[in-house]
């Protein structure tokens, strides 16, 4: 209680206007996106390619990629949450082990990725269901891009810690520099050089590898972590430790229950024709920009949450909800509006194949709604985890997915783009209603 004091007499912010939540949340918005784009870059390259079996191969590579790495997306949110009430707290110890826990998690678990990589990609090949001309091309694109998994995993933690901390600038120039590195290796090694899917895989392995080294080097030159000052024995502290346990784990959960959905909507686009297969797919990548773009504003208010309650401001807590709902309903609304309005040229984006733009057209009905259904979840998912509470995250996920579930095994004898989709639609309401349902509790849980 000591700790909090000193930190509301230091001065610390009791709310914040709509420019300071506009100016925190753009650069993160920014940097955010970059995780959907390089998927989507990846695709619109290999899109210029005139067999639809290459689109297919690297849209079910990065589906691996993006699962694995939904599945562990855990170090960055919990890192920023942790970081961010360690500030708020006015703790600086605590925000450097905030960095050099999950720096040592991160690093385990993208080694044993290396090492399990044939279990892996055997594994989802299976679950995928995926199709005989499509493997050979979708194994070349996993078995490159594996050996990025450590540095994808501790790019994760650098940008959550740099969020946590408020750099969000930092954040950005990562980001930024890993994007445009990785397009203009595309370019150069798919259209350039002919490389093809190896090509593709190349280029985002060389981007992922040398941003860690760019974040590493934002973090030295901070000197925010003191290395002779730290008590190493405290990064196992058990309270500490289990609380980032314990809220890695619910994290851990609500990333399984997205990869049995994601799973089982590429197992039945993938038993469908490739065109539906590629024109799915390249849904699937406008998806990822929405939920990315409005997930930006998510981490704004991930931060102010997370400092709100290191520094027990009630004030600070309710406006950063009020402003998570205005400007994610705002973002929401626009983001429906454009890919209504100029959808179809979006799609030209992605690909030049006229069977797969005219079957992805017919659907794009589905992208003006997703972000309309979709926006509370995202913003609340920031709310959340800034606040330490991923408990109900997990537990309203879950609950989404059994409707999802039921629905598409229901239907799945006779499923068709428009069903895949509508399936879709449910389980991303269901987040939405679920988690609003907590909101709650989680303000009298955190301001007693």
């Amino acid at each position: 209680m000591e700790m909090r004091k000193s930190a509301v007499s230091k001065g610390l912010q009791t709310t914040v206007t709509h420019q300071e939540y506009i100016k925190l949340a753009i650069p993160l918005i920014i940097a955010g996106i970059s995780t959907p784009l390089i998927g989507a870059v990846d695709t619109a390259v290999v899109g210029r390619m005139p067999d639809p079996v290459g689109i297919g191969a690297v849209s079910i590579g990065a589906v691996i990629f993006n699962t694995i790495y939904w599945l562990l997306g855990f170090l960055r949110v919990s890192t920023t949450g942790l970081t961010a009430q360690a500030i708020g707290a006015n703790d600086k110890e605590e925000s450097a082990l905030s960095f050099l826990r999950p720096m040592a998690i991160a690093l385990g678990i993208g080694l044993i990725f290396i090492i399990l990589q044939g279990p892996i990609l055997y594994v989802s090949q299976k679950l995928l269901g995926i199709q005989s001309e499509i493997e050979s091309l979708t194994s070349a694109y996993f078995s490159i891009r594996i050996w990025g998994a450590p540095f994808a995993l501790l790019n994760y933690v650098l940008i959550g810690w740099l969020m946590g901390l408020g750099k969000v600038k930092l954040s950005l120039a990562t980001q930024v520099y890993m994007n445009i590195c990785n397009i203009l290796l595309d370019l150069l090694f798919v259209l350039g050089f002919g490389m093809g899917v190896a090509g593709v895989a190349i280029a985002t392995l060389i981007a992922e590898v040398s941003t860690v080294f760019i974040g590493l080097y934002f973090v030295l030159k901070m000197k925010q972590i003191d290395m002779s000052s730290v008590r190493w024995k405290l990064i196992l502290k058990k309270d500490a430790f289990m609380k980032m346990l314990i809220l890695n784990r619910d994290l851990f959960l609500r990333s399984i229950c997205l990869l049995t959905m994601t799973g089982v909507f590429t197992a039945m686009s993938a038993r469908m024709d490739e065109v539906a297969l590629a024109a799915n797919s390249i849904l699937l990548q406008i998806h990822y920009i929405i939920a990315y773009l409005i997930g930006g504003f998510g981490n704004a208010s991930s931060i102010l949450i997370g400092k709100s309650i290191g520094s027990q401001q009630k004030t600070l807590f309710k406006r950063t909800l009020s402003l998570s709902f205005i400007w994610g309903a705002i973002s929401a609304g626009v983001l429906a509006l454009v890919v209504l309005l100029f959808g179809e040229q979006l799609l030209s984006f992605f690909t030049n194949i006229q069977e797969v733009r005219i079957q992805a057209a017919s659907l794009l009905i589905w992208m003006v709604v997703y972000p309309i259904v979709g926006f509370w979840n995202l913003q609340l998912e920031g709310v959340f985890s800034g606040a330490a509470e991923a408990k109900y995250v997990r537990n309203s996920i879950f609950m989404a997915l059994i409707m999802f579930l039921v629905y598409t095994f229901a239907v799945q004898s006779a499923m068709t783009p428009h069903q895949l989709w509508l399936s879709f639609i449910i389980f991303t309401l269901g987040r939405s209603l679920f988690l609003a349902m907590s909101v709650g509790k989680l303000e009298r849980l955190k301001f007693k």
